[in-house]
This record gives C-alpha cells, structure tokens and sequence, in this order.
C-alpha cells in the first residue's frame, strides 16, 4: 500500500493555515487586500516546498483567492495564464514533441558523442555537450530522458568489459551520470526556452515593467555563462572529484556506432522537422532585423514560437494519406501543468504590483543603507540554495517581484538584478530533488545522495562567484 509523507500530510494543513493567520494579523502598513496577496504567497509557497498538492494545481490557487478577496477581478487574473509568454512555451514544447517523435533528438545526441572521441574523458565530455546543447531547445527533463538510456547502454558495455570493477570504473559511471544532470541544467540557462525560471521572468518584465529582452540578447549573457559552467563542471568532475586516470576503453565506439545505425539513414520526416526548427531558430535570431526591414510585422517570440508548431501540425507530410509530422493526441505528453505554473507565478507577481507589496518592499531597500554588491550577492546566494528545496519556476515566480522591488529601491536598472537571481535558479547541482534532471540519473541507482552533494556544493560556490561577476562587470556592458 502506498502510504502519504508526513511532509506533505503536514505541509496540506499547514497552507491553509498560514493563509488564514496572516490574512487575520493586523499589519499597519498593508491594505486588506496586500495582506490577502501576502497570505496567498505563504500558502502557495509552503505546498510547493512540500509538494501537498501538484505544484502546478497549487499555481491555481490566484484564481480562487484574489477575486474572493477583491485583489483582482478574476478575468485579470485569468489574463495571467494566457500570458504570450505561456503560449511562447507552449510553442517551444511543441517543437521539442516534433524533435522526439521523429527521434530526431536521439540523431544529434549521437552524433555529438560519436564526433567527441572515446577515451573515457571524451565519452564523459560528449554526454555532457549533447546534453546541454538539447536543454537550450527542449526541456531539461526531456534531455536527460533521451540520454539517460543511451549513457546506461555505453556504461553497462564499457563496464562489463572490464575484467574487473574498479574505483575508476565506478568514478567513470559517476562522472557520465552527474555529467549528464548538471549540463541539463546549465544548458537550460542559455536560452529563452531553455528552462521556465528564463520564461517567468521575460512574463514578468513585459507584463509589469513593459520591458522586452530580445532571444538574442538573452542569449548573449545565458550562453556564455553556461559554456563556463559546463566546463567547470566537466574539470571539478573529471580532474577534481571522480578521476578516471588509467582507464581505456575499446568499445565506446562501437556502442555509438551501433545506436546510429538502428537509427539509419536520416529519413524525410526527420528532415522536415529539422527545416521547421531551422527556420523558427533563424527567425528568433534574426527578428530584430526582420523588424527593422519590415516594421509592419511587427514579429515577437511568441508569434514565431506558435508558428513553428502549427507548421509541425498543418505542413502534411504526405498529403494522400492525411500524414502530418504532429498530431493533436501527441499534445498528451506535453508538459500542461508547466503551463498553468507560469500563469500562477505571473498573477501572484501582479497581484504582489497592484497591490502595492512592490512599492512598499521599494521604499523600505530605498531607506535602508545597503550596499548595492552585498544585497546582490545575498540575493543571489538566497536564490541559489532555496532552488536546491523547491521548485526553481514557483521560486522565481514568488522571488521575482519581491527582487523588482529592491532593484527600484537601490536605483539600479532591474535588468541587473533579475538577470542573475534568475539564472541562479537553475543552477541546482547539491539535491536530487532539487531538479528533475537530477532526480532521473538519481532514479538510475548509480548515485548516492552524498556523491552528488560533494560535487555539487563546489559547483554552486563557483556559480555564485560567476552570477556575482556577471551583476557586476558583464550586465552593464550588455544592458
């Protein structure tokens, strides 16, 4: 019989409880309805820690409570969860559907290990480039999904022609593991759709501060910064934590070669997804161009998004048989509840504006005699450990506004703070719980708890000096 946590038996009373409390504490500062707003926050927040209830049915909750307590009517609050930016996502799932429906995602991943060598460094090396390259397209889950079965193939094969099991066999299969976890979540940073905390932040500036960071200019900071971060975390794995000196390999090859060729030639329906994702990549680079030469287009992210996916549903593959690359009963897979979680971060987030939480957390920075640097780091500090117990979206969706606020409080353009808070989300590398990445190459029994947080903990004191040298040095060169 499958019996409840405690935890979260726990965490479901406590939600409501906490509500009820905070909303009936007299507080001189704030109306009804910022208390309302407050205690709404402490709700979602301790069922998202304890995961009572599904993370994405607790980001519903706005829905009920804020027209219940006249903070918002709810057809503004239901305005959140159409959001362009939800429907930005939504396009981007639908595009990674087509990639693994054709196992065109399978293709380049082996592709990527077969051009990267096989010494067992190489082998490490080429799981984590394929695997963070696919993070900046399709979700981190989704990545590690599709590597997980291919990197347990290479490292049962390789590992069952040894004569014999040694401490470097073992740190082999470790580093390829962690490899794969960590370079999902780090490939996610570098671009708009690579990971949710990226996407409520870019719902956050262009509902509530009318700001737009273009897929390009994200790209300009998130890409670097994850190149660093996939190479730091090859170097600590490889030739600090788990060295594999001394071991060879003969049969990497073959493995890879093998999976290729049950794979085949790369066949028409393969091709056409690849010219879709081609053009929508293209268009996402090149759209401030295209605007300039054609104002009237008026293109945005969202609009090319959508239009990548209805071409995955509309183009026909083969007209007489009324074959298309997708079909709507493939949308089952697709990650809805993320969807609805985005909507939930957005609503708290204005709610949190109208309010006028914002502006009172504004004033309070603005008064108060704080170093710009030193609230920076705290912040990014604070963000970087919270993401390793919750949800890194609900963390941005709650943190977010709250960092708005103390970036206008300070005088700094809000860009500078949010940008690295935001990235310091998915920078995850102690827990297994702390990402699904880290959680499915847990599942696969080749790691203990203690092996992922050495590595990890290492790993996130060089993040945070790089997030901190980035607020400072690199943001005001960019913004």
């Amino acid at each position: 019989m499958h019996t409840h946590p405690l935890s979260k038996k726990i965490g479901l009373f406590i939600g409501p409880l906490l509500f009820i409390t905070i909303l009936n504490f007299p507080f001189d500062t704030l109306s009804f309805q910022a208390t309302a707003v407050l205690a709404s926050a402490c709700w979602m927040v301790s069922w998202w820690i304890s995961e009572a209830v599904s993370i994405s049915v607790t980001a519903l909750l706005p829905l009920i409570i804020f027209p219940l307590t006249g903070v918002m009517a709810v057809n503004d609050v239901g305005a959140n969860y159409g959001s362009s930016i939800v429907f930005l996502f939504f396009g981007g799932f639908v595009l990674a559907l087509g990639l693994e429906k054709v196992n065109l995602h399978r293709r380049i991943a082996l592709t990527i290990i077969k051009k990267t060598g096989t010494s067992p460094n190489k082998v490490i090396l080429g799981f984590m480039i394929a695997t963070a390259f696919m993070s900046m397209w399709i979700s981190n889950t989704a990545s590690t999904v599709v590597m997980l079965p291919i990197a347990l193939s290479v490292i049962n094969l390789l590992i069952d022609q040894q004569e014999s099991s040694t401490k470097q066999t073992r740190n082999f299969a470790l580093s390829v593991m962690l490899g794969i976890a960590f370079s999902a979540n780090a490939g996610g940073i570098a671009t708009v759709i690579g990971t949710p905390p990226n996407s409520v932040l870019i719902g956050l500036l262009e509902n509530e501060y009318q700001i737009q960071i273009s897929f390009v200019k994200w790209m300009a900071i998130g890409l670097p910064f994850a190149i660093v971060m996939i190479t730091i975390i090859y170097l600590v794995l490889v030739y600090g934590m788990y060295s594999t000196k001394g071991l060879q390999f003969s049969a990497s090859q073959e493995v890879i070669d093998d999976e290729l060729e049950k794979l085949g030639p790369i066949k028409p329906k393969e091709k056409q997804v690849l010219w879709v994702f081609g053009i929508v990549v293209s268009l996402w680079i090149f759209r401030t161009l295209i605007n300039s030469v054609f104002p009237g287009l008026r293109l945005s992210d969202t609009v090319i998004s959508i239009f990548g996916a209805l071409a995955l549903f509309a183009i026909p593959f083969d007209l007489k048989k009324g074959d298309f690359i997708l079909e709507w009963k493939d949308t089952q897979k697709l990650s809805w509840g993320i969807l609805i979680l985005f909507g939930g971060g957005l609503a708290l987030a204005k709610g949190m504006s109208t309010t006028g939480i914002v502006s009172l957390i504004t004033t309070y920075i603005a008064d108060g005699n704080f170093s710009i640097l030193l609230t920076a780091s705290f912040l990014i500090i604070l963000m970087l450990f919270m993401t390793e117990l919750m949800s890194n979206v609900a963390l941005v969706a709650v943190l977010a506004p709250v960092v708005a606020g103390i970036a206008l409080g300070l005088e700094i353009p809000l860009l500078y703070l949010l940008i690295p808070v935001t990235m310091a989300s998915s920078c995850a590398f102690m827990l297994p719980m702390a990402t699904p990445p880290n959680a499915i190459v847990f599942a696969s029994g080749f790691i203990k708890v203690h092996e992922m947080a050495r590595v990890g903990i290492i790993i996130n004191c060089i993040a945070v000096v790089l997030l901190i040298a980035i607020f400072e040095y690199v943001l005001p060169l960019i913004f």
